[in-house]
């Protein structure tokens, strides 16, 4: 008597729902083919499903990124590099800066002050001249309206008036017509780079400021060229995390966010996590 009971309910539960757990009325005929239920939003490694192009592209913008979401440990490599390199970067920006604000500020306060002039900034190569001569020297040495450079070649002037007789006449030691055209381009050329009436300096009776200026500049020259090293390196830490990202993951395979689709044959390395549940009578 117990056998045909337990039958019967085992029947009767079987005409009440579905092999995918949902209840249906009774009395209607179940669905009895096997199902096949899939889950892919996470790799068989931790990892995140993503569309395969989104890895790299994570990776190069933040790098170590891609290869997280990918559920490979080795992204916190990338990622504390890139913190790591930043770091030093703005650390050598910093000093630079700080450097740069020390030499200019002796410039003006020291070399310059004497002339009274406005404070202006300029080029760096103007500082590099500064470090390099004693004196600029008088951008002009006549009382009357004609511009008389400088002979004085130990200022700066007076070495750019003697390159430019050097250039331009014949013989630089013979002083040639004022009027004619090799004199007034050799003129030309020292009023394009000699120093003005308002940049003139002079370090006379002021060896130790001139001193701290010199070391200041190099310090900042050094600091720049510093960080301009470690920006490299994070640009190149951007490109290796992207390129590992994207050579993994062609190698490796992987299955799109929500797909529900597993990863290609061909792609082994990774596969997409598959839980199949089926009901045989």
């Amino acid at each position: 008597m117990m056998r045909p009971t337990l039958a019967a309910v085992a029947l009767l539960l079987v005409a009440t729902c579905n092999v995918q757990g949902q209840w249906v009325p009774s009395g209607e005929a179940p669905d009895l083919q096997p199902r096949e239920f899939t889950i892919s939003n996470a790799t068989a490694d931790g990892g995140i499903g993503v569309p395969g192009w989104f890895v790299p592209v994570s990776s190069a913008v933040i790098p170590g990124s891609g290869q997280l979401l990918s559920g490979r440990e080795r992204g916190v490599l990338y990622l504390a590099s890139e913190a790591f390199l930043i770091m030093r970067l703005w650390s050598f920006e910093v000093k630079g800066r700080r450097e740069r604000d020390r030499f200019r500020d002796l410039a003006f306060s020291v070399a310059r002050a004497p002339f009274r002039p406005a404070r202006r900034d300029t080029v760096f190569e103007y500082f590099e001249a500064m470090e390099s001569y004693l004196e600029s020297g008088p951008f002009d040495t006549s009382v009357g309206p004609e511009l008389v450079p400088p002979l004085d070649e130990a200022t700066f002037n007076g070495h750019i008036w003697r390159l430019a007789r050097e250039t331009f006449l014949p013989d630089p030691d013979f002083p040639p017509d004022p009027a004619s055209d090799e004199y007034q381009r050799a003129l030309d050329f020292y009023k394009e780079r000699a120093i003005g009436a308002n940049f003139q300096w002079s370090w006379r009776d002021a060896g130790l400021e001139r001193d701290l200026f010199s070391q200041a500049i190099r310090q900042s020259d050094d600091a720049f060229r510093t960080a301009t090293q470690y920006l490299g390196l994070v640009l190149a830490n951007h490109l290796v995390s992207a390129i590992d990202a994207f050579v993994t993951e062609r190698l490796g395979g992987r299955a799109s966010l929500g797909s529900g689709v597993s990863a290609s044959p061909t792609w082994r390395r990774e596969m997409v996590a598959h839980v199949t549940l089926q009901v045989e009578f």
